[in-house]
């Protein structure tokens, strides 16, 4: 959050989204303490993003979107706030191929956020059919079998059965996609503040 308001300048903002007020309170406090007067913080939902539409000009995150009940209505939001031309940067925990529900739950025990992750190309359909263009999912990490190996043991599970199934599937990935300059969404009037760069970070005591 801090290192993206030194990005958006003195005349942009950068909208900070938490659904905790213990977060809000972090965030808030972080903030002070690093001199940045350009961020506003927002109790809300990311299903629910208390803006208006065509207000931002990126939406970032890190590991929130998997975390939600209803991805679709993440999406549709993001798509809603931001501006056309607008960039959607996230960084999130997907699974590469089906994954048998058994096996994700070996997954989640290994890998923080894998229960409700998305699988990659469902990410990238969902993203397409909110109106999104230009999608690209680029791994960053990629867990392997026996990276799984010796924490599953020690936690007393027989993995053995399970590991062939688990190599590869997990993904740490940068998620991009972009909203048309043509998309139809109605654009509000903006004083020249509203119209200077804006980004949401969603989770703002973790964001960047």
């Amino acid at each position: 959050m801090l290192l993206s308001a030194r990005r958006v300048g003195s005349t942009g903002t950068v909208y900070g989204l938490d659904m905790t007020d213990d977060m809000l309170a972090l965030a808030k406090r972080n903030a002070a303490d690093a001199g940045v007067t350009n961020v506003e913080f927002l109790h809300g939902r990311i299903e629910e993003i208390p803006l208006p539409s065509n207000r931002v000009d990126v939406i970032i995150s890190n590991c929130v979107i998997n975390l939600s009940g209803d991805k679709r209505r993440v999406l549709a939001e993001a798509f809603r706030v931001l501006r056309p031309g607008g960039r959607f940067a996230v960084s999130d925990v997907v699974v590469r191929g089906a994954v048998p529900a058994d096996v994700r739950r070996f997954m989640e025990l290994w890998v923080g956020c894998v229960a409700g992750a998305l699988e990659e190309e469902e990410f990238r359909t969902l993203l397409a059919e909110n109106g999104f263009r230009d999608i690209d999912s680029e791994p960053t990490r990629v867990y392997r079998s026996e990276d799984a190996h010796v924490f599953l043991q020690d936690a007393g599970m027989d993995v053995s059965a399970n590991l062939e199934q688990i190599d590869g599937k997990v993904l740490a990935a940068f998620v991009r996609a972009t909203k048309p300059h043509d998309a139809q969404t109605h654009r509000p009037a903006r004083s020249l503040v509203q119209a200077a760069p804006a980004a949401v970070c969603c989770g703002p005591a973790c964001c960047p």
